[in-house]
């Protein structure tokens, strides 16, 4: 049941305790719930995208007003949707108009990078929540055409290091997982500096 969650997990090797704990939780989910990705459990499914320009290493970045905080891209499940790797990249084309997106490295399937839970605060009728967020690294040839979803959803292109030590909680570690990633290839001047749509300067 849910192999096609459950395939990532198999591959996946949590680092110390509180992976390991998220990991059991994330496992316990899948064998307890008919549907994991249902937004109304205490902890649900999401799946994300670190989008990369892998040229000028730098990490699209999405503000989010909720949590007040630049972030990566991603989100729920639409009806109907099982895999986490279609979410993860669905949602990113929608965040950031980037069709060409692709999970990195190509060809050898796509890789759980980082497995982490998220705590989400109450909003209105909405009770807090936790998400266990599965993410995935994706590129695109052409970070250029990344624009913001709304006037809300600001995006902005970070130099990879410097995002890793501006972001806060988990997702500075995802962070430093693609940077071992991409640790093996060169790097080269790539595009400039600045926001895709109407973000802030980063």
């Amino acid at each position: 049941m849910h192999r096609d969650v459950s395939r990532y997990l198999d591959g996946y090797r949590p680092r110390g305790a509180d992976e390991e704990r998220d990991l059991e939780r994330c496992r316990l989910l899948l064998g307890s719930s008919r549907d994991p990705w249902d937004r109304h459990l205490p902890l649900h499914l999401t799946a994300s995208a670190v989008v990369v320009d892998v040229a000028s290493r730098k990490v699209l970045l999405r503000w989010h007003a909720r949590q007040r905080a630049w972030l990566h891209l991603g989100g729920h499940a639409d009806p109907g949707e099982v895999d986490p790797v279609d979410v993860a990249l669905r949602e990113a084309r929608e965040e950031s108009g980037l069709e060409d997106l692709a999970v990195w490295p190509s060809g050898e399937g796509a890789q759980l990078i980082h497995l982490a839970a998220v705590p989400v605060a109450p909003r209105g009728d909405e009770p807090a929540h936790e998400h266990a967020d599965l993410r995935y690294l994706m590129t695109t040839s052409s970070p250029g055409g990344a624009r913001a979803e709304n006037d809300e959803a600001l995006l902005r292109w970070t130099d990879l290091a410097d995002a890793a030590i501006e972001v806060t909680g988990n997702l500075a570690e995802t962070l430093r997982r693609v940077a071992a990633h991409l640790g093996s290839l060169p790097a080269h001047p790539g595009m400039s500096d600045g926001p895709a749509g109407n973000g802030e300067e980063s």
